[in-house]
Protein backbone atom coordinates (compact mmCIF):
# COMPACT_ATOMS: atom_id res chain seq x y z
CA UNK A 1 0.00 0.00 0.00
CA UNK A 2 2.96 2.23 0.67
CA UNK A 3 4.22 1.71 -2.84
CA UNK A 4 0.20 3.13 -4.27
CA UNK A 5 1.05 6.09 -2.21
CA UNK A 6 4.57 6.76 -3.28
CA UNK A 7 4.01 6.09 -7.20
CA UNK A 8 0.37 8.10 -6.92
CA UNK A 9 3.00 11.39 -5.02
CA UNK A 10 5.24 11.02 -7.64
CA UNK A 11 2.55 11.65 -10.06
CA UNK A 12 0.87 14.72 -8.56
CA UNK A 13 4.38 16.34 -8.53
CA UNK A 14 4.79 15.52 -11.70
CA UNK A 15 1.87 16.66 -12.71
CA UNK A 16 2.36 20.09 -11.05
CA UNK A 17 5.45 20.84 -12.88
CA UNK A 18 4.74 19.94 -16.21
CA UNK A 19 1.74 22.73 -15.31
CA UNK A 20 3.87 25.48 -13.76
CA UNK A 21 6.45 25.12 -16.65
CA UNK A 22 3.33 25.43 -19.37
CA UNK A 23 2.29 28.36 -17.16
CA UNK A 24 5.52 29.99 -17.10
CA UNK A 25 5.82 30.25 -13.29
CA UNK A 26 8.12 27.28 -12.72
CA UNK A 27 11.65 28.84 -12.16
CA UNK A 28 9.84 31.48 -9.72
CA UNK A 29 7.86 28.87 -7.80
CA UNK A 30 11.34 26.96 -7.08
CA UNK A 31 13.30 29.89 -6.39
CA UNK A 32 10.45 30.88 -3.92
CA UNK A 33 9.83 27.49 -2.21
CA UNK A 34 14.37 27.54 -1.94
CA UNK A 35 13.99 30.15 0.06
CA UNK A 36 11.27 29.26 2.35
CA UNK A 37 12.96 25.75 2.45
CA UNK A 38 16.19 26.84 3.63
CA UNK A 39 15.02 29.10 6.64
CA UNK A 40 13.38 25.73 7.93
CA UNK A 41 15.86 22.82 7.06
CA UNK A 42 16.91 22.24 10.55
CA UNK A 43 13.38 21.83 11.33
CA UNK A 44 12.22 19.85 8.87
CA UNK A 45 15.28 17.71 9.17
CA UNK A 46 14.36 17.07 13.04
CA UNK A 47 10.69 16.26 11.95
CA UNK A 48 11.99 13.59 9.31
CA UNK A 49 14.52 12.46 12.79
CA UNK A 50 17.08 12.83 10.09
CA UNK A 51 20.68 14.00 12.28
CA UNK A 52 23.17 13.85 9.53
CA UNK A 53 23.49 15.37 6.19
CA UNK A 54 23.70 12.33 4.34
CA UNK A 55 20.45 10.77 6.03
CA UNK A 56 18.93 13.30 4.60
CA UNK A 57 19.44 11.64 0.78
CA UNK A 58 18.93 8.28 2.46
CA UNK A 59 15.26 8.89 4.43
CA UNK A 60 13.76 10.75 1.43
CA UNK A 61 14.87 7.97 -0.32
CA UNK A 62 13.16 5.20 1.81
CA UNK A 63 9.85 7.66 2.41
CA UNK A 64 9.29 8.91 -1.00
CA UNK A 65 10.30 5.76 -3.26
CA UNK A 66 11.99 8.36 -5.94
CA UNK A 67 15.29 7.96 -6.29
CA UNK A 68 17.92 5.72 -5.63
CA UNK A 69 20.28 7.58 -3.90
CA UNK A 70 23.61 5.93 -2.97
CA UNK A 71 25.70 7.40 -0.61
CA UNK A 72 30.14 7.07 -0.79
CA UNK A 73 31.77 8.58 1.96
CA UNK A 74 35.77 9.66 1.38
CA UNK A 75 36.21 6.66 -1.14
CA UNK A 76 34.77 4.60 0.86
CA UNK A 77 31.66 2.15 -0.65
CA UNK A 78 28.35 3.32 -1.09
CA UNK A 79 25.51 3.05 1.51
CA UNK A 80 22.23 2.81 -0.35
CA UNK A 81 19.00 4.02 1.36
CA UNK A 82 18.09 2.06 4.24
CA UNK A 83 21.94 0.94 5.18
CA UNK A 84 22.35 2.33 8.14
CA UNK A 85 23.68 6.00 7.13
CA UNK A 86 20.99 7.98 9.49
CA UNK A 87 19.79 8.04 13.50
CA UNK A 88 16.84 8.87 14.07
CA UNK A 89 16.78 7.74 17.91
CA UNK A 90 15.85 11.05 20.34
CA UNK A 91 15.86 13.45 17.72
CA UNK A 92 12.70 15.05 17.97
CA UNK A 93 10.52 16.88 20.18
CA UNK A 94 7.54 14.80 21.88
CA UNK A 95 5.06 15.97 19.65
CA UNK A 96 7.40 14.56 16.56
CA UNK A 97 7.36 18.52 14.75
CA UNK A 98 10.75 19.22 16.19
CA UNK A 99 11.37 22.81 16.28
CA UNK A 100 9.29 25.38 14.41
CA UNK A 101 12.47 27.88 15.56
CA UNK A 102 15.68 25.54 14.92
CA UNK A 103 18.84 26.45 13.08
CA UNK A 104 21.82 24.44 12.02
CA UNK A 105 25.11 25.01 14.58
CA UNK A 106 27.85 26.73 12.45
CA UNK A 107 31.79 27.80 12.81
CA UNK A 108 33.25 26.15 15.82
CA UNK A 109 29.66 24.62 16.92
CA UNK A 110 29.40 22.63 14.69
CA UNK A 111 30.99 19.65 14.10
CA UNK A 112 32.32 18.78 10.57
CA UNK A 113 30.83 15.86 9.14
CA UNK A 114 32.58 14.12 6.29
CA UNK A 115 32.33 14.99 2.73
CA UNK A 116 30.51 12.64 0.71
CA UNK A 117 28.99 12.12 -2.95
CA UNK A 118 25.08 10.72 -3.78
CA UNK A 119 24.50 9.29 -6.75
CA UNK A 120 20.85 8.11 -7.92
CA UNK A 121 20.50 6.23 -11.08
CA UNK A 122 16.66 5.67 -11.44
CA UNK A 123 14.15 8.78 -10.32
CA UNK A 124 10.55 7.90 -10.48
CA UNK A 125 9.92 11.63 -10.54
CA UNK A 126 12.25 12.22 -13.20
CA UNK A 127 10.96 9.88 -15.26
CA UNK A 128 7.45 10.65 -15.23
CA UNK A 129 8.17 14.35 -16.15
CA UNK A 130 10.74 13.14 -18.90
CA UNK A 131 7.94 11.17 -20.31
CA UNK A 132 5.04 13.92 -20.07
CA UNK A 133 7.53 16.23 -21.45
CA UNK A 134 7.61 18.68 -18.89
CA UNK A 135 11.20 20.67 -17.32
CA UNK A 136 12.84 20.05 -14.86
CA UNK A 137 11.67 18.73 -11.37
CA UNK A 138 14.72 18.30 -9.89
CA UNK A 139 15.54 20.87 -7.70
CA UNK A 140 11.76 21.98 -6.52
CA UNK A 141 10.77 18.77 -5.83
CA UNK A 142 14.13 16.81 -4.83
CA UNK A 143 17.25 18.55 -4.22
CA UNK A 144 15.94 21.98 -2.76
CA UNK A 145 14.00 19.81 0.05
CA UNK A 146 17.31 17.83 0.46
CA UNK A 147 19.56 20.88 0.64
CA UNK A 148 17.93 22.61 2.76
CA UNK A 149 17.75 20.10 5.26
CA UNK A 150 21.66 19.51 4.58
CA UNK A 151 22.07 23.04 5.71
CA UNK A 152 19.83 23.25 8.48
CA UNK A 153 22.06 20.53 10.17
CA UNK A 154 25.57 21.88 8.75
CA UNK A 155 24.82 25.48 7.85
CA UNK A 156 28.52 25.40 6.18
CA UNK A 157 27.63 22.58 4.10
CA UNK A 158 28.54 23.07 0.34
CA UNK A 159 25.88 21.18 -1.86
CA UNK A 160 27.23 21.05 -5.58
CA UNK A 161 25.18 19.33 -8.14
CA UNK A 162 27.41 17.92 -10.62
CA UNK A 163 24.74 16.12 -12.58
CA UNK A 164 20.90 15.04 -12.77
CA UNK A 165 18.71 12.61 -14.35
CA UNK A 166 16.89 15.29 -16.18
CA UNK A 167 19.87 16.03 -18.26
CA UNK A 168 22.57 13.26 -17.77
CA UNK A 169 23.36 9.77 -16.97
CA UNK A 170 22.77 9.79 -12.92
CA UNK A 171 22.12 12.59 -10.44
CA UNK A 172 25.26 13.10 -8.84
CA UNK A 173 25.50 15.51 -5.84
CA UNK A 174 28.73 16.66 -3.80
CA UNK A 175 28.42 17.66 0.20
CA UNK A 176 31.45 19.12 2.08
CA UNK A 177 32.78 21.82 3.29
Amino acid sequence: HIRILQLTYAAQLADSVVRLGKAGVLDCVTDERRALRLASGAAQAARMGITEPAAAFTTSAELFGCADWTVALDGADGLAAGDGMDSTEGTSAPDGLGEAGATAPTGADAEAAPAFTVTAHTCLLCALVKRSGGPSPCRLYCLDPIEAMVKGLDAEAGFDVEETLYDGAECRVRVGR
